[in-house]
């Protein structure tokens, strides 16, 4: 069974050197990655996606946040580049678990 979600969320930028450009998953969404994303669950509990802002998609993970409770999707330059985004900006964001291992 492959879950879709889309949703609005902000951009942002992890406090330090690496630039890690980041959206926090809404905790409704996450909830339900959580329960349906358990048999797909890799190293850290991430989950991996297929992830689109402003038509640009791309396959990465969402990763556990203990601060937030919720997930993390990196958003990796080119995408921002590409979609025209940077931290601090509000996204549409559409994610796609994929349950093929």
């Amino acid at each position: 069974m492959t879950s879709s979600y889309s949703f609005r969320a902000g951009l942002w930028l992890y406090p330090g050197e690496a630039g890690w450009h980041f959206v926090t998953v809404p905790p409704d969404v996450a909830e339900d990655i959580r329960e349906q994303g358990t048999a797909f669950r890799k190293a850290f509990g991430s989950v991996k996606v297929t992830a689109e802002i402003s038509g640009h998609t791309w396959q990465t993970s969402v990763f556990p946040d203990s601060k937030s409770g919720s997930f993390l999707l990196p958003v990796k330059k080119d995408v921002r580049a590409a979609a025209h985004v940077s931290a601090g900006d509000e996204v549409d964001v559409r994610l796609t678990v994929l349950g093929d291992g």
